[in-house]
């Protein structure tokens, strides 16, 4: 057997597609576009990509897309007085604070200062308690990454109910949240890490398994359930400097029935479900009268 490879390029396509198509039904009713506004504090040079993409991203699909940029000098004062500001603008859908700030600010005070209906990253307290409880028609705002993962396992027909899913990560970005949205389709999901004794063993029982521990090839070829799906969120940078996985993909190949590649899996995901989340924000604000 020889895994077929999830092209996260196309489907990432596809999401932004849908999305333009829900921008434009929003212009029209409501004569303005979804405004996205993303910011970034000093000058980290990959975080300065990221958010350039993602400002570029939101204007090709027809939003309002706006990248603040602000200096490695900037106190937290002065961060949260841009994000009280961006709060309380109308035409402002989605705010986005990128990470990782400077060392003299408070991270979490700053993400819970977003508000939970503009939180387009997913990651303030309520959208993560929304998800938790799984409350119908209050799903709230879903972490982009583990968003992107299930759109690429629905579109591998994978069948998730009654399937035993096993996550290796417990990040609050990604591992607990995909496992919630797991937990939602009626999988039997386990939560597993870097500590977890015998992880080989279990990885071994997954029809599905997501690794998104953050360590190089991590997750052994043997590990790999056969006709498994495997979605590699790890982005890591290799001794030659390529980029790789936590998985070990070719090795996985021979085991697997689906694998995301790295790069061209999970990663093109990302910001097209940040557009879709933000198109998601928009609508419910307007729904909600804001």
């Amino acid at each position: 057997m020889t895994a077929r490879l999830i092209d996260g390029k196309a489907i990432a396509q596809r999401v932004r597609d849908e999305v333009k198509v829900e921008v434009e039904r929003f212009v029209v009713a409501h004569g303005r576009p979804p405004g996205l506004h993303v910011v970034l504090v000093g000058e980290d040079a990959a975080s300065l990509v990221y958010t350039r993409n993602k400002e570029k991203a939101s204007n090709e699909v027809g939003m309002r897309g706006e990248l603040h940029r602000l200096p490695e000098t900037t106190s937290e004062a002065e961060l949260l007085a841009l994000v009280a500001q961006l709060a309380a603008d109308d035409a402002v859908d989605g705010i986005l604070v990128q990470l990782p700030l400077p060392r003299h600010i408070r991270e979490a005070r700053v993400l819970d200062a977003v508000p939970a209906e503009k939180d387009v990253d997913g990651f303030h307290p309520l959208n993560a308690g929304l998800l938790a409880t799984a409350r119908p028609g209050r799903e709230g705002l879903v972490p982009c990454t583990p968003r992107g993962c299930m759109r690429l396992l629905a579109e591998t027909g994978t069948a998730l109910a009654g399937a035993r899913a096993v996550v290796v990560g417990r990040s609050n970005i990604v591992g607990k949240p995909i496992a919630q949205l797991l937990l939602a389709q009626h999988a039997t999901v386990t939560i597993a890490h870097s500590r977890t004794r015998d992880l080989g063993a279990l990885c071994r029982e997954a029809d599905v398994l997501v690794a998104a521990v953050g360590k190089a090839r991590m997750i052994q070829g043997d590990w790999v359930k056969e006709g498994a799906t495997v979605i590699d969120v790890g982005i890591n940078r290799g001794a030659d400097g390529k980029l790789v996985g936590d998985v070990d993909t070719e090795a996985a190949r021979e085991r697997a029935a689906w694998i995301t590649p790295v790069p061209g899996g999970v990663g093109p995901m990302t910001i097209a479900c940040l557009l879709e989340n933000t198109v998601i924000a928009a609508k419910a604000r307007m729904a909600a009268g804001a």
